[in-house]
């Protein structure tokens, strides 16, 4: 029986990955390490610069290509049909390079329990254990950057995305929202009036980049700053904190 590990190493700052992340990696027979592109090649680049700072020993290193995803009008058909591709993907990889490894273990990008689909895909794989080590989030790492609190006193906080946003405006009842795998701008469908943002892309890496201010007076900053980031990596993650009342 083959254990898959999914390791959390953090938003692309080496210090974020913990010591159990670490222990993980140096006993795994073989890390996956997935390619999406030319264009999202620093990604890749970031897991090789990782296992080079905390291997202690020579590690088997496999990388594969992920499937793209189709562009259809059936979303959550569409990411179904991803999902399975990427599953036979790792499998693919893993019987071609190390069939006998009792552990794997996959980079995940911030934690495999936020907003990321790693635990899903792993479910299509029934031959493996998984086993997760939890690694700092995007939310954990701008809230840092912006030395804010998540919640203000005794009031929820609600985790959303880009998407739900645009389509349904500001969730009921909310008093903070956190918005994640925004294509951008998905803010601009709310009423900015009294709505403060903290934004920041490519937080924990070294090209973050932050901005916060009343929704209002900074929108059309983040949406020129964000397009400038984008043409200037090819890619660009960013995440954006949202808060109405008076404790901003």
């Amino acid at each position: 029986m083959t254990t898959l590990w999914l390791v959390g190493i953090g938003t692309g700052n080496p210090d974020h990955v913990t010591g159990a992340a670490i222990r993980a990696l140096n006993a795994a027979d073989l890390i996956l390490i997935p390619r999406k592109g030319e264009a999202r090649s620093d990604l890749a680049d970031l897991r090789r610069q990782i296992l080079a700072q905390v291997l202690t020993a020579p590690v088997q290193v496999a990388e594969y290509d992920v499937p793209p995803r189709a562009d259809q009008d059936d979303y959550l058909g569409a990411v179904n049909d991803w999902h399975d591709a990427i599953a036979q993907a790792w499998s693919g990889t893993i019987g071609a390079h190390r069939p006998d490894a009792a552990n794997v273990a996959l980079m995940v990008w911030g934690d495999p329990s936020l907003y990321d689909s790693t635990l899903r895909i792993a479910t299509r794989l029934p031959g493996l254990t998984v086993r997760v080590i939890p690694g700092i989030t995007s939310l954990q790492a701008l809230t840092a950057a912006h030395a804010i609190p998540l919640n203000t006193l005794a009031t929820p906080v609600t985790i959303t995305t880009g998407r739900q946003l645009r389509d349904h405006g500001w969730p009921e009842g909310a008093t903070t929202v956190a918005v994640m795998l925004d294509k951008g701008g998905a803010f601009t469908a709310i009423e900015p009036i009294d709505t403060h943002i903290w934004w920041g892309a490519y937080v924990g890496m070294p090209e973050e980049t932050l901005l916060h201010g009343p929704l209002s007076d900074v929108a059309g900053e983040i949406l020129a700053t964000r397009s400038r980031l984008r043409a200037a990596h090819g890619w660009i993650m960013d995440i954006y904190l949202l808060r109405r009342g008076d404790d901003v």
